[in-house]
């Protein structure tokens, strides 16, 4: 299986009929320093306290936009639980993973303005504030490491694809193709597990609870955030979470797929994806599967 594009997404989804009638725009939701715009998918039913799960959209693309590429509206309606599809429009509409102010907890940046969506919708559906997690793809993926690490308090569990550990952009001119230090998507950031588990520790100097678990997809063809970033994420969640890698698990969960197992396989598994390109295609049946909603 290849990788989707985003021209081809784009394209495919611009000839379709199909509407974003069930998304629910939120015009006002608290503080929001970064003017993100908040599109959200509520099932028909609601769970008595249900889970949020964040879906962040890759660069040059927009919260309706993934809300046709992840596709998590059959789950949420099963499960109750509530979908949020953000968008930036800054930047060339990537998260900013690279300012201090995103990189630091209550700092003011996209990630200040995305938890507090999250914290809108605690309140609003009387949601489950011990059942909230992220994913995405590309900047997505890159903006669900940031969140795990900058607010591990929040967020249970992230689940993305084809990202870059956190920190990895600090200190960029932006966060997109266009604006970013190529270093980071080049795969040259290289760092041990500790000076990665440091770097993100200093997002929440004050934290000293457990991280949350992390599940992540990347093509071994992927060029454009490549390949050796896969390594990088899984020796900072491995560092933070206290596990080390144990096995891997052949065409699992297809053919062509490896699943690195850390520990007992609950707190962190890579997916190595060959021949796969940019972006791994979203699995939403193993993203809620890994956030336990399945």
């Amino acid at each position: 299986m290849r990788g989707i594009t985003f021209t081809g997404v784009l394209a495919a989804l611009l000839s379709s009929s199909t509407t974003y009638a069930a998304l629910t725009q939120v015009a006002s939701w608290g503080e929001n320093p970064t003017s993100l715009d908040m599109a959200v998918y509520l099932p028909s039913k609601l769970a008595e306290k249900p889970a949020i799960v964040l879906a962040l959209h890759f660069c040059g693309g927009t919260g309706p936009l993934y809300y046709q590429v992840a596709n998590y509206d059959t789950y949420a309606d099963a499960q109750g639980f509530i979908v949020v599809y953000p968008s930036t429009k800054k930047d060339n509409n990537c998260w900013d993973v690279a300012s201090e102010k995103s990189l630091t907890n209550n700092g003011g940046g996209d990630s200040t303005g995305l938890v507090n969506m999250v914290k809108y919708l605690i309140e609003e559906y009387n949601a489950d504030p011990a059942k909230v997690y992220a994913t995405g793809s590309s900047s997505g993926c890159m903006m669900t490491n940031v969140l795990l690490a900058a607010y591990p308090d929040v967020f249970a569990a992230g689940s993305c694809y084809s990202g870059v550990a956190a920190g990895c952009l600090a200190g960029s001119p932006g966060s997109s193709p266009q604006s970013a230090d190529p270093k980071c998507a080049s795969g040259q950031n290289v760092k041990t597990g500790e000076e990665w588990a440091e770097q993100a520790k200093a997002m929440y100097p004050g934290f000293t609870g457990t991280y949350p678990r992390m599940q992540t997809f990347h093509g071994t063809a992927d060029h454009f955030v490549e390949y050796k970033n896969l390594v990088e994420e899984l020796k900072e969640w491995s560092a933070l979470l206290g596990v080390e890698f144990t096995k891997n698990v052949t065409n699992t969960p297809q053919a062509g797929y490896t699943q690195m197992v850390y520990g007992d396989g609950t707190k962190l598994v890579g997916y190595s994806a060959a021949n796969v390109g940019h972006t791994v295609p979203v699995h939403p049946q193993l993203d809620v599967s890994w956030f336990g909603l399945g």
